[in-house]
């Protein structure tokens, strides 16, 4: 990760003298809030799943080019994206959110619920806003619309990056923020930093979750195919069973994040979710087939487990007889906040919130791909909490469940947040 581009000296004057560098948004912020929730509600209510977000991303370019900003679209299938100019100048400020939604039938009483239905794998589904994605883009509208009205006092451009397929492309496709770069976008636009927002049913409604380092678990998926010989359940001795090997290698991976990986340093957890393999009670099959997930807080560490998950198996299979052919598919990496870079923000979210109101929150083993963006510049990420007043978010429905439900007037909190990260970051980093 690159060093943030801060002197420890900068960073003190910053902390001391708060938010107040920047100038004031509170009048935008008013005019926009009613929008804000316009928006989000259009958007909930025609959902549409990654790479696929054609009209949503429509939706978005009208607004911003009605800010009067120059809009580049169709990055990374459906992505769009904005940069506006300050009036002065000073860093580069990269602002995401994610457009797509789930495979999920709403069941939320609400007069804009999702209607709408497609195919998924084969089946017809309903798709939702399960995860708040729709609440990201009009909180991240509504911050446009506001820096659009300030842009002749911004000390420096914002990015704005309306980002696609977040909870992943469709089999045999690409897309979300890997994509984005790859196809170039931080080389073109070279932001300086990167913020983003997620809001959750497990906080209450606009309390701020943060923390500084690993935030989020990396995410890969492994998938192990166990080939063995067919034989009669009777005499397995006449071939070679590969389901007492499958059972050996579920068993003995257990042991690599208990045994083998240093998990002082963070944790980690390797976990079965699929064992497929023979059709009849008395015969022996020829393969079994494994899939399952790693999660973990660490980059070493992950590739640890990567390693050692093929040794083991292919270890386990061979002193049976059999043949284990590991493979892992890289999914997201650990999400990192920069540690300077989230000591230099609080005060701002404080500002915004209440000091009692932004609290420091335990690791998530969920994963995100905003951990792509915090790879290439100093990112900060953080959690909105949306659960209403008087409703423990301990059983509040969780996000991607079909009755995730959201506290609208955190979206207020949540689209000032965002805005002031920017103006306050541009504030104490303007050139003299």
């Amino acid at each position: 990760m690159k060093k943030i581009f801060l002197s420890f000296a900068i960073g003190t004057a910053f902390l001391g003298s708060g938010p107040a560098l920047a100038a004031d948004p509170e009048p935008l912020l008013e005019q926009t809030g009613d929008k804000v929730i316009e928006w989000r509600r259009h958007i909930h209510r025609n959902p549409e799943l990654g790479n696929r977000e054609f009209e949503t991303a429509k939706y978005i370019q009208q607004h911003l080019e009605d800010l009067g900003m120059e809009v580049e679209t169709g990055v990374a299938h459906t992505g769009v994206v904005a940069l506006l100019k300050g009036g002065r100048p000073g860093p580069t400020v990269a602002l995401r959110a994610d457009m797509d939604a789930l495979p999920v039938t709403e069941e939320v009483d609400l007069p804009f619920a999702s209607e709408v239905t497609t195919e998924y794998n084969g089946e017809e589904v309903g798709v939702m806003h399960a995860c708040g994605h729709d609440t990201h883009v009009a909180m991240l509208m509504g911050a446009a619309e506001v820096l659009a009205g300030m842009r002749e006092e911004l000390n420096g451009n914002v990015l704005f990056v309306f980002q696609p397929a977040e909870e992943g492309a469709p089999d045999g496709e690409e897309g979300g923020a890997e994509l984005m770069l790859k196809e170039g976008l931080f080389k073109k636009y070279k932001p300086d930093v990167a913020f983003g927002q997620h809001v959750t049913s497990n906080l209450p409604v606009g309390v701020i979750g943060y923390r500084s380092g690993p935030l989020m678990a990396s995410s890969d998926e492994f998938r192990i195919t166990v080939d063995g010989r067919q034989t009669h359940g009777s005499r397995p001795w006449g071939g070679v069973d590969p389901i007492t090997a499958a059972a050996q290698i579920v068993t003995g991976t257990q042991a690599i994040v208990s045994r083998q990986i240093d998990i002082t340093k963070e944790p980690a957890v390797v976990s079965f979710g699929v064992i497929e393999g023979g059709v009849r009670n008395n015969i022996i099959p020829d393969n079994v087939f494994l899939n399952g997930t790693i999660r973990n807080f660490d980059m070493d560490n992950r590739a640890q487990i990567f390693d050692k998950l093929k040794i083991t198996a292919e270890n386990i299979a061979e002193s049976s007889g059999a043949k284990a052919t590991v493979q892992i598919l890289e999914g997201y990496p650990v999400t990192v906040n920069d540690p300077q870079l989230t000591t230099e923000v609080l005060p701002t979210l404080r500002e915004v919130a209440g000091d009692k109101r932004v609290l420091e929150v335990p690791k998530v083993t969920g994963a995100e791909d905003f951990s792509f963006f915090a790879q290439e510049v100093p990112g900060f990420y953080y959690f909105l909490g949306v659960t209403p007043e008087g409703e423990d978010p301990a059983t509040a429905a969780s996000n991607h469940s079909p009755r995730f439900y959201v506290d609208e007037s955190a979206l207020q909190v949540g689209t000032e947040a965002i805005t002031r990260l920017a103006l306050d970051y541009m504030a104490s980093h303007k050139e003299d």
